[in-house]
């Protein structure tokens, strides 16, 4: 899978909540056809209507929604990049995840201690912020040095590289995470290859007390930040969150409106996340099961049809295409195929976003 949202916060932030909630938000996550997973990584299913659209016309017998994947990321506190708190193991763990998820207290608790002693979200914002920067500057540094030799030597791509590692070392050194930064395609590769942390986008998830879920002077000031990085905010409260995640679909639905809610934050956590990721949905539909699959923006029918199986990406013929809602307004697979509105597509084509396809394959 590989696609990956890592969860960030310092302790006593709800960050535990919100994970579980999403996790438990999910607890059929064993039909998926991951072999184990840790324990620190939750699949959190993306609603799309599409979806259930799809499948009231089908009727299928089972529906399977897109998922992505969330890693909770223990361990980050003040001083982790010299290995406080559970420092490096931390790090590593944050390496692997493509979009970092920040969780930031915005609500007020006498019960719940703040490990900074009080309420502030640009202060624990910076905290980690800061542990991100020094821990890729270790990095920087280590790869530096390694290349000064080779580039004292002549070595052309040694030099190149060296130059866009000491502009980062200035940037970080001053205090601004690379992701601030207009990346060259060079520099995007070298912030690849190191896997630096703070080039990471960012979602902020500003959570709240229950009665202030419309957001409150603290949300505002995760906001403010969040328009450095031009990253998205979404306000939850955790523990409403965790509640929803209990409840059975009609149950949930009920207290939602009762909250005024359209959506779950997760919900929304989960979309955002998977459109940051660069991820587009295809659709499977059959009596058997409609199903959303999960690509990167870009992939041909070939390599979409290995996402299912490889035998049907190595025998790949063609694939038949039905726009989703072209599928929806016509009525079914039949209506549009007689409308005319079926395309046959060869293995170079690029998939988009809401295609229903059948792949026609000989093994």
């Amino acid at each position: 899978m590989g696609f990956k949202c890592g969860i960030v916060g310092l302790p006593n932030v709800g960050k535990s909540t919100t994970f579980n909630a999403l996790s438990n938000a999910n607890a059929e996550s064993s039909n998926f056809p991951f072999c184990t997973i840790e324990p620190n990584v939750g699949i959190a299913t993306v609603k799309d209507e599409r979806l259930y659209k799809l499948a009231e016309l089908v009727k299928p017998k089972k529906v399977t929604p897109p998922v992505v994947e969330f890693v909770d990321i223990a361990g980050l506190v003040k001083g982790a990049s010299e290995g406080a708190g559970l420092g490096n193991k931390f790090l590593s763990h944050i390496r692997d995840v493509q979009v970092i998820v920040h969780v930031v207290r915005c609500f007020e608790d006498e019960d719940i201690v703040h490990t900074m002693g009080d309420v502030n979200p640009k202060r624990d914002i910076e905290v980690i912020d800061l542990e991100l920067m020094l821990a890729d500057l270790q990095t920087v540094e280590n790869r530096m040095e390694k290349l000064k030799k080779q580039a004292k030597s002549g070595d052309k791509k040694a030099k190149e590289e060296l130059s866009i590692l000491e502009k980062f070392k200035e940037k970080l050194e001053s205090g601004t995470p690379l992701r601030r930064e207009q990346l060259s395609k060079e520099e995007s590769k070298v912030v690849k290859e190191l896997r630096l942390l703070s080039a990471k986008p960012v979602i902020y998830v500003a959570n709240v007390s229950e009665n202030e879920l419309e957001g409150n002077r603290y949300s505002k000031m995760v906001e403010e930040v969040a328009k450095q990085d031009g990253a998205p905010v979404i306000v939850l409260s955790s523990k409403i969150e965790e509640e929803i995640s209990k409840l059975s679909d009609d149950e949930k639905k009920e207290f939602m409106e009762m909250l005024g809610l359209k959506e779950s934050g997760l919900d929304k956590l989960a979309k955002v996340g998977y459109r940051m990721l660069g991820l587009i949905t295809f659709f499977t539909a059959g009596p058997k099961e409609v199903r959303g699959w999960t690509i990167k923006q870009g992939t041909t029918a070939k390599e979409a049809a290995g996402v299912i199986h490889s035998d049907i990406e190595r025998g790949f013929i063609r694939a038949e295409v039905i726009k989703c809602e072209d599928y929806i307004k016509a009525g079914g697979e039949k209506e549009a195929r007689e409308k005319g509105l079926m395309r046959l597509e060869g293995k170079e084509y690029i998939m988009q976003d809401g295609d229903v396809v059948y792949f026609r394959f000989n093994v």
